[in-house]
């Protein structure tokens, strides 16, 4: 079992800033390191969406999307997954998700006005 709390989240002005955290507590036997973590988001009457990866090696991948404007790392040594978000949009505003494995998180809401 891994529980995975988002923090961070916020109401900001579009051009804005946030950084949300996501902190881990690693299954017995199994480290953070070990996993790969996935940020998603979800807006109100839309499906949940895929926002970016970081792979146990450090490889990062983004949705089309928010290429450019987000950046996914970790800090193993915290058992922590961040999204660092800049230039933020109206249509950035939903409930962002960490993922890892088959868990998630409770989610964090990011609130971009215009």
């Amino acid at each position: 079992q891994v529980q995975l709390v988002e923090s961070g989240g916020g109401l900001v002005q579009a051009g804005g800033s946030l950084r949300l955290s996501c902190a881990a507590s690693a299954a017995s036997g199994r480290t953070f390191s070990s996993y790969i973590m996935n940020w998603f988001r979800q807006a109100p009457g839309k499906e949940r969406e895929f926002v970016a990866y970081i792979l146990t090696g450090g490889t990062t991948n983004y949705a089309d999307s928010v290429k450019g404007r987000f950046t996914i790392s970790r800090d193993n040594a915290k058992n922590t997954a961040y999204l660092q978000m800049n230039n933020l949009k109206p249509e950035d505003t939903a409930v962002y998700f960490c993922n890892a494995n088959v868990y998630w998180g409770q989610g964090t809401q990011v609130t971009v006005s215009s």
